[in-house]
């Protein structure tokens, strides 16, 4: 019997019980779908994660105080001061821009609500560091800075919070019941990479925010503090430079020798990029995971319904051989059958699959990314579960004896 005419007969034996093979399919469909549908998804959330850290620039440094606890379970951490920026500014080459941020939690209000919004104090050069774009009004001016003017720049979610749909430029808001007039609002831009939205602060200059609004908290032995310093490297090649630079500088200012732990902590986005490649990495690979065992269920069924199908079908087996079927060919036609199956599953499976991730983008929910690969995995994935699983009863198929076999009722 040539392999057409196993084909054929194959083809025959799945069309004869319609609804069982379709039953043997499905559970491959779900399978593939998926695996699909999964690693789409997850592939979708670390581009999505990585533009937006790349967006930042690979230049982007950062410096921030870093939370030390002691035995008892307290929690501390030692200042990053004003001073400290002043330094790194005027002693630390390869820099394009250097930028000190205060933030703090503080009450704001309007004519309409009120409510506690992210509050940062900047210099007029943040956005030379910080890749937020200006929608409506301006930015900070040198002149704002210099003469503790009561401005702000808005995020467009606060904005859209607080006027509710009206033009907030000119118009007046209250921070911890010192009144400013607003002169900017950002464009949306979501999350970075874990770091504040712009979308959700005030920014007010950092020398107002000195003088009238964060008090004492903004201070550690008569020294202003900052939340985090953000450096723009002039290249990505000083980029390593620059943080080794500013290590330096920040254990002298601190009175801290070379064996003793940094209390800040100091990195460039190429790192946190790094690091976020990796988590969304193994989410990724867990949910790919998560998908096979779905396909592996399949693959079961499979071979249960082949077994069925191999008892059921007992005498037709040992008429064949009776006939000159040889083992080779009872095995060859019920593998046809099984990756028969496989490959309609898959097939199917792969469709389902990119539908389920074309509907997560349609959404909005996440922007699933399908690719040749991601397809060509789950395919021949199917394909190899249909012909592992398919061996065993195509196996106890072809070692039946014709005798045996036509006396079985």
């Amino acid at each position: 019997m040539n392999l057409m005419v196993n084909i054929r007969v194959a083809l025959r034996a799945l069309r004869s019980n319609m609804l069982r093979s379709f039953l043997t399919v499905l559970g491959i469909v779900i399978g593939v779908a998926a695996v699909v549908a999964l690693l789409g998804v997850g592939r979708g959330a670390t581009a999505s994660i990585t533009d937006r850290v790349a967006g930042m620039g690979s230049n982007l440094v950062s410096i921030s105080a870093q939370m030390r606890f002691g035995p008892g379970g307290s929690g501390s951490s030692a200042s990053l001061l004003f001073e400290d920026y002043e330094m790194i500014q005027a002693n630390v080459d390869g820099i394009a821009s250097v930028s000190p941020i205060y933030t703090s939690q503080l009450t704001v209000s309007s004519s309409t609500r009120t409510s506690y919004y992210s509050i940062s104090g900047v210099t007029p050069n943040y956005l030379d560091v910080r890749s937020y774009e200006i929608a409506q009004g301006r930015f900070i001016s040198e002149e704002d800075y210099l003469a503790n003017k009561q401005v702000a720049v808005l995020g467009s979610t606060v904005a859209e919070d607080i006027f509710e749909g009206l033009n907030p430029i000119g118009r007046k808001l209250k921070i911890k019941s010192v009144e400013f007039t607003v002169i900017g609002v950002f464009a949306e831009s979501g999350s970075s990479g874990g770091m504040s939205s712009g979308d959700e602060i005030i920014i007010v200059p950092l020398s107002t925010g000195y003088a009238k609004l964060f008090g004492s908290s903004a201070m550690s032995n008569g020294q202003q503090t900052l939340s985090t310093i953000y450096i723009s490297a002039a290249s990505a090649e000083t980029v390593d430079q620059v943080i080794s630079d500013c290590e330096l500088i920040l254990r002298s200012d601190h009175a801290l020798t070379l064996s003793e732990d940094l209390p800040f902590s100091v990195s460039s986005q190429a790192q946190a990029l790094e690091t976020l490649s990796e988590v969304s990495g193994t989410l990724t690979a867990f949910l790919g995971a998560i998908a096979a065992i779905s396909l592996l269920v399949g693959g079961i069924g499979i071979m249960n319904i082949e077994l069925v199908s191999v008892t059921e079908r007992t005498r037709e087996i040992g008429l064949r051989k009776a006939v000159g079927a040889t083992r080779k060919a009872i095995l060859v036609q019920f593998l046809i059958e099984t990756l028969t199956l496989a490959i309609l599953g898959g097939v199917i499976g792969v469709f389902v699959g990119s539908l389920i991730a074309l509907i997560f983008t349609w959404t909005g929910i996440i922007t699933a990314k399908i690719t040749f690969d991601v397809i060509a995995l789950a395919f021949f994935s199917a394909v190899f579960i249909g012909l592992f699983f398919g061996l065993y009863p195509a196996y106890q198929a072809s070692k039946l004896r014709p005798i045996e076999a036509l006396r079985y009722k």
